[in-house]
């Protein structure tokens, strides 16, 4: 499927396995069934037939083009369905869509990565963009946070990072469990932990109410609004600026976003009615 020429049409795709990442979220592996290229940030919608259809961020390696992954919470009758899938099952899709994260910009930058609980699935390609040219870019920070242990995503390649010493991993959760010896609070207060933001880019993805906090650290820490980048995930229908369900201001989030540059919509931002 080219979608550009039809773009409300899903392609059926295949699952080639299905990875649950916790009691509700569940990691797909797609065969494309064609190369399919995508850049870190992007979407696709996913197709639940006779059901209906949903935006999904990539979260897979961004330069394995035989391979689509997308990591879905189950929170509607859409993505629950999706969600039920397994090895074998066909679902269809179409994309990939949207204004990706500007890792090729901000080369020679630090990077601050701040991700609250699902957050991290859209952030994921970025780490592996920056990690496999780590000699671009200057020190990587990587802020996690979750409800609680069992909902933190990619538990064992959060640990892989932390061995790594390419980056810095810092992890908390809202409320410890039996077992938990890592820290307690809500992901904003870990950038009490990062040093100077001189010469640093922000990626933020999570909640809206922790990206409103998250700013507003940043801010307090001297980082300029131009250098902090969001991704606005609400609202989308159809991908192509067709419905108008995720204007947000002058703009639609399905194709000037989701990731957005805090300067250009600082003003709406904090609005909660739009």
């Amino acid at each position: 499927m080219n979608a550009l020429s039809c773009p409300m049409v899903p392609e059926p795709v295949r699952v080639l396995k299905a990875h649950r990442e916790s009691h509700d979220v569940v990691t797909l592996t797609l065969d494309p069934g064609a190369q399919r290229l995508f850049l870190p940030g992007q979407f696709n919608m996913l197709y639940a037939f006779g059901v209906g259809e949903v935006p999904i961020s990539m979260s897979g390696e961004p330069a394995r083009a035989g391979r689509v992954v997308h990591t879905i919470k189950a929170v509607g009758a859409v993505s629950k369905a999706l969600c039920r899938l397994k090895r074998g099952g066909v679902l269809g899709m179409r994309g990939p869509y949207g204004r990706p994260w500007p890792v090729d910009e901000v080369r020679g930058s630090d990077l601050v990565i701040v991700a609250g609980g699902l957050g991290l699935a859209p952030l994921r390609p970025v780490l592996y963009h920056v990690l496999a040219q780590r000699a671009a870019y200057g020190r990587i920070f990587l802020l996690v946070g979750a409800r609680t242990p069992e909902d933190l995503l990619f538990d064992d390649e959060i640990q892989r990072w932390q061995k790594h010493g390419d980056l810095s991993v810092l992890v908390t959760v809202d409320r410890a469990s039996t077992g938990w010896k890592g820290r307690v609070g809500v992901v904003p207060a870990l950038l009490s932990e990062v040093p100077e933001l001189e010469n640093a880019v922000a990626f933020v993805c999570g909640p809206e109410v922790m990206m409103r906090y998250t700013v507003r650290e940043l801010g307090r820490r001297g980082l300029p609004d131009q250098h902090v980048y969001l991704s606005l995930e609400r609202n989308m229908k159809c991908a192509a600026g067709f419905c108008g369900h995720c204007q947000f201001g002058p703009s639609f989030i399905c194709k000037d976003g989701p990731v957005l540059r805090y300067d250009r919509i600082r003003s709406l931002f904090w609005l909660r009615e739009i």
